[in-house]
């Protein structure tokens, strides 16, 4: 996994005003979660904000990275956790990361490896999914997982239950369907003749 610096400065005002202020300024209200947890058991945050300049190679990149997270001095590695942007003007207005700590759980984008022998046949190869979660040490995690489709015939898909990765434990259900080769008009009228 592909590291990367963020500098961030820690935050003391809140609400929709302040945000409105640090978004006015060019930089993006964030908050890193940890293990620390209030009475309740839910999950405590440390607020802070990152320029929009810092964020820019993290966010607008088909990478995940490690993020060696710094602000105001204090380190810590986190991931990405949740990015929300503006519904119109496509800015980013929140973001937050989590620490990591000895295992983590991430979505990882996938791969499709191969010529599947029902595009041969004429089907069209289509992804169900773009990334699955999974968890491991953050230093297991790759880049993307690669999964191979030349076996994959007409009609048939590939289940997450169906796929293991060396270090990974996928924590999407077993039941999505990750691909599968559907059947186009050609192919159907192919088998048709054949009948």
């Amino acid at each position: 996994m592909k590291e990367i610096n963020v500098k961030g400065t820690a935050r003391a005002a809140f609400g929709k005003k302040a945000a409105h202020e640090i978004r006015k300024a060019n930089a993006v209200p964030c908050n890193l979660y940890g293990e620390a947890k209030d009475e309740n058991g839910a999950p405590v945050a440390l607020p802070f904000t990152v320029t929009n300049d810092e964020l820019r190679n993290l966010i607008y990149s088909p990478d995940i990275y490690a993020v060696n997270l710094n602000i105001d001095g204090k380190e810590c590695k986190a991931i990405l956790k949740e990015i929300q942007f503006h519904p119109v003007k496509d800015n980013v207005l929140h973001v937050d990361f989590y620490e990591i700590t000895d295992t983590i759980v991430m979505e990882v984008p996938i791969k499709l490896n191969g010529l599947a022998e029902g595009v041969k046949a004429g089907g069209r190869l289509a992804a169900s999914v773009r990334k699955l979660k999974v968890k491991a040490v953050y230093t297991n995690i790759p880049e993307r997982l690669n999964i191979d489709v030349t076996s994959l015939g007409l009609g048939k898909t590939i289940k997450v239950g169906e796929l293991h990765f060396e270090g990974l434990e996928l924590v999407t259900s077993k039941e999505v369907v990750v691909c599968q080769v559907k059947m186009t008009s050609g192919a159907r009228s192919a088998a048709s003749a054949d009948n």
